[in-house]
């Protein structure tokens, strides 16, 4: 037997979790970045345990001290406790995250399911909105629909869903073209499954790892713009924290406390960068072409 064919007879005694899971952890890189996630994850949950000081807690004869054994990343201009706000603060970015996408989620891939499968003028529409949406930068467009719903983080949520969702459309556009042309589907559509029994039974489960990529990717993108839109003041309003907010304070002490932006901007940098890294080991693990490489 050659070694190009070795992995592949080792495979068909593996489950296909068990193999995706033997892959992904082989990737150190992505292991690291589950281990961050999950570290947050804890962390946010577990604020109230681990948070030295109430957040919201101004002390005026603790205005921007310095990191030190009592206020271990420092207090910000109202003397709140920088540790405290950053592990809150936590919440509303992995939260806003998260169910951001998870709302992109169940609008791109219904919509995107029905113009891969109706084709016609159907697809027509739905992709030519896609792509309308999609010609306008990511980031513009969640500011554009925050601002007109209002600022909240709710609203922040919303406005970053439905940018999103036109990625999820198009993904699961293509996907499922492709996937209607297989010959187990053909077979399906011959038996006389109807067109959601083909979407939901016999072509969503086949564009899953796809999708799973994708919205991890996502999550980390989402994370951003959430910062973003709370740095311009259209996401978490104060005096709750949220990294984005947090930044927007510091931005006037640059210089004399440079700790109020490093430490959010710090947590924004890790998360980002975990979120990226487990996409990429996801990628890698559910491709069934990585045991060849």
């Amino acid at each position: 037997m050659s070694t190009t064919t070795l992995p592949a007879a080792l495979d068909r005694g593996e489950s296909p979790t068990r193999r995706a899971i033997r892959r992904f952890l082989r990737h150190r890189l992505a292991v690291f970045g589950l281990v961050v996630i999950v570290l947050f994850v804890l962390a946010a949950a577990c604020a109230p345990l681990l948070a030295p000081a109430d957040p919201l807690a101004t002390s005026w004869s603790a205005i921007r001290k310095a990191p030190s054994a009592a206020h271990w990343f420092g207090t910000d201009e109202n003397g709140r406790d920088v540790l405290s706000r950053v592990l809150y603060g936590a919440r509303a970015s992995l939260l806003a995250g998260v169910v951001s996408v998870l709302v992109a989620l169940l609008i791109g891939v219904p919509v995107g399911l029905l113009a891969g499968l109706a084709g016609g003028w159907t697809d027509t529409v739905i992709s030519r909105v896609a792509d309308a949406m999609l010609s306008v930068p990511f980031l513009i467009l969640a500011i554009a629909l925050a601002a007109f719903l209002g600022p909240a983080l709710e609203n922040a949520m919303l406005a970053i869903a439905i940018t999103a969702s036109p990625v999820f459309v198009r993904l699961t556009r293509g996907m499922a073209m492709e996937a209607k042309a297989t010959d187990w589907v053909e077979a399906a559509r011959a038996l006389g499954n109807p067109p959601w029994r083909l979407g939901l039974l016999h072509v969503l489960p086949n564009i899953v790892p796809p999708l799973l990529v994708q919205a991890t990717l996502s999550i980390a993108e989402a994370i951003i713009a959430e910062a973003s839109l709370s740095f311009l003041g259209l996401g978490q309003q104060p005096p709750a924290p949220s990294w984005g907010s947090m930044l927007n304070s510091a931005q006037r002490f640059l210089t004399q406390a440079p700790w109020l932006a490093i430490f959010p901007g710090l947590a924004i940098f890790l998360v980002v960068l975990a979120f990226n890294l487990v996409g990429d080991g996801l990628r890698d693990a559910l491709d069934p072409r990585s045991d060849r490489r």
